[in-house]
């Protein structure tokens, strides 16, 4: 069993509460298998995904409203709903690059001075980590002997400064692909209050009806992204698709307003 499954399989003992369940994926046998360095990398890029998603769709459906509010008129729409949709895309891409290659490069900094340090003053290292753990509640017996043990392999005290001194985790993700999730999700989810009005560029629709079914899409779609969150959160699908069905009516009716008391003051 991998490592990944069987976090799984005790995720869902937990919200089971199956005491069985729990006890099995527990058996050292099972630990002993399932040892890895680091986790499964599949959901490395869910929030990526989601959360890229999830902010194409308000944005863009936030246009929607705000130039329909307006009644400026379809080719209005189209045309900064597409321009948002691009523009606003490649923004949170190089935002997601280069906020998870700095997160990665300060991280490797930070870890560089740890090792210089461990290698040239290595008592007040240890004496460092004895304090940490003294201020969690151990004796001062206990906590020299926890970094005695740790200190005899240079990775493995190496991690502990990092998590224990600095509170840093490795972020695993590449910044390329972190980069491209985004995009990729923004400019799909995005185009979703935009389908209407592009299907009207070859076939006519009435403009009354174009707007209502662009709600209905983007509500759907709004709703169908919140409850993906559950991948990442574990919690109630059907709560996380209203909170976000909730923000981004809000954020749609806000743009909705703007754009009919504009529209009001042109007049």
């Amino acid at each position: 069993m991998s490592l990944t499954k069987r976090l799984d399989k005790a995720r869902q003992a937990f919200d089971q509460k199956d005491l069985q369940a729990s006890a099995a994926v527990h058996r050292p046998d099972v630990i002993a298998q399932a040892v890895e360095p680091h986790g499964g990398t599949s959901h490395q890029y869910i929030g990526d995904t989601v959360y890229g998603g999830l902010d194409g769709i308000v944005t863009t459906f936030a246009i929607v409203s705000g130039v329909a509010g307006a009644n400026l008129g379809a080719d209005v729409i189209l045309i900064l709903g597409l321009a948002n949709l691009f523009a606003d895309g490649m923004s949170m891409a190089a935002g997601s690059y280069l906020s998870t290659k700095s997160e990665r490069e300060y991280y490797d900094r930070e870890r560089e001075r740890e090792s210089w340090e461990i290698d040239h003053f290595p008592e007040g290292e240890q004496a460092e980590v004895v304090a940490i753990y003294e201020a969690k509640g151990y004796s001062p017996e206990d906590a020299e002997r926890l970094v005695r043990i740790q200190s005899q392999n240079k990775e493995t005290w190496l991690d502990t400064m990092m998590v224990q001194e600095l509170g840093l985790l490795p972020d695993e993700r590449k910044p390329l692909i972190s980069a491209v999730a985004t995009l990729g999700a923004f400019l799909v989810a995005g185009a979703v209050p935009l389908l209407v009005y592009v299907l009207g560029l070859f076939t006519p629709i009435d403009a009354g009806v174009s707007f209502p079914v662009s709600m209905v899409l983007s509500a759907v779609a709004l709703f169908m992204l919140g409850a993906s969150k559950v991948l990442i959160t574990e919690r109630s699908w059907l709560k996380s698709g209203l909170e976000m069905l909730i923000v981004g009516s809000v954020a749609a009716g806000v743009a909705y307003l703007v754009g009919y008391l504009l529209a009001g003051l042109g007049t």
